[in-house]
């Protein structure tokens, strides 16, 4: 492995987490109350900054308080990371792939939604073995949120709809169509008035990997799982090949004999399936009665993931990893430091900003001969 790549990005974490700091540091009223005494005002800022990055720590990693009962108790908060992660993962890697290929996923939202759909319907709906449910809600998803990615690829093929447009449209007609869903008798819950679908059965839910204390699953190593098929699918395959080659030009691409039609189809139900596997780990893993704010923010978070990891599957799992632990360690520092949960979106905006502006890093530590990694290749609006 090359040193040099790892230079860049390690840089601009610490320059986003400095910059953190101050603007944590100095958004608290007891240090801006020193500003006539500047020694004690840094001491206060230091140390400010370094309860809260603490909280992010124990909220996300590991807290010694839990650990005194139980030391596997000790790990509650990396399991709610890596619950968070997860669902990250997979629309990350949706939104990476698309990228790779040339097109903007902002659809990811709804594909999401269409998968948990998928995934809730056959988990409430139908009773099955243990294994097979799982496997049989899952692959729901996948049909479900592929077909749905796949239409946005069959209209850009066949009418030349922009991509941008078509998803952002169609992530409203995926939550507004949950809305309805649930409103319906198949989907709301008996005895309730309130938009929440029935609970999804136990034998399709994912086991818990460290017992049922904590929340972390079985679907952590599926999201690996398919990150590494994403890795080998572009790295070591046929098609792969023909992704990243109508990515990087599709019209030499035509001239070659590779179909851009069905490069350009093909890949967005793959994206299509990836995010609606990721609702699937959100139905199956942690939420098993689906309400009308499943979907959350992952297909939106899943941009600035694929952003951060400069479309690289593997660099999509760490990039969800760390925003898995922002969000997991957030509420824990607004609880113990009193710091703004939105001061948690500014670090993660912060990441983004140096990470995806290495020119910028490269700058301010004037480094010369430093590799910034791959470009993202998506054509965006002159697709």
């Amino acid at each position: 492995m090359n040193l040099k790549k790892l230079i860049l990005p390690a840089l601009s974490f610490a320059m986003a987490l400095f910059v953190s700091g101050l603007l944590v540091a100095f958004s608290d009223s007891n240090v801006l109350a020193l500003k006539g005494q500047p020694l004690e005002m840094i001491s206060k800022a230091f140390a400010t900054a370094g309860a809260a990055y603490w909280a992010l720590f124990r909220g996300s990693i590991f807290d010694p308080q839990l650990a005194q009962d139980s030391f596997i108790q000790g790990f509650y908060p990396f399991s709610e990371t890596l619950v968070a992660a997860s669902p990250l993962i997979l629309t990350g890697l949706s939104v990476a792939l698309a990228f790779r290929a040339g097109l903007f996923n902002i659809g990811a939202q709804g594909q999401f939604i269409a998968g948990a759909i998928g995934a809730s319907w056959v988990g409430f709906t139908f009773e099955l073995p243990v294994v097979i449910h799982t496997l049989a809600a899952m692959s729901a998803a996948i049909i479900f949120a592929g077909l749905y990615g796949g239409l946005v690829g069959l209209l850009k093929a066949r009418t030349g709809a922009h991509e941008v447009i078509v998803t952002i449209m169609l992530n409203y007609v995926a939550a507004y169509f949950l809305l309805w869903l649930l409103s319906t008798t198949a989907f709301l819950r008996p005895g309730r008035q309130d938009p929440l679908a029935p609970e999804v059965r136990e034998s399709a839910q994912l086991p818990h990997l460290f017992g049922e204390d904590l929340r972390a699953n079985l679907g952590f190593f599926i999201a690996l799982a398919a990150a590494g098929a994403i890795w080998w699918l572009l790295n070591r395959s046929t098609w792969g090949f023909r992704f990243r080659a109508v990515g990087a030009n599709a019209d030499a691409s035509r001239t070659a004999g590779i179909s851009v039609a069905r490069v350009t189809t093909s890949v967005m139900f793959i994206a299509g399936a990836l995010a609606g596997l990721g609702g699937a780990m959100q139905i199956l893993g942690s939420e098993p009665a689906m309400t009308a704010g499943i979907g959350g923010s992952f297909g939106f978070d899943a941009i600035t993931v694929a952003l951060l990891a400069r479309a690289n599957p593997i660099g999509t799992v760490f990039a969800a990893l760390l925003f898995g632990a922002l969000r997991a360690g957030g509420l824990t520092m607004q609880a113990s430091t009193e710091t703004p949960l939105d001061l948690v979106l500014v670090i993660q905006a912060l990441v983004v900003l140096f990470i995806a502006a290495p020119a910028l890093v490269k700058a301010l530590f004037r480094l010369k001969n430093v590799e910034t990694g791959e470009a993202v290749a998506s054509k965006g609006w002159n697709g």
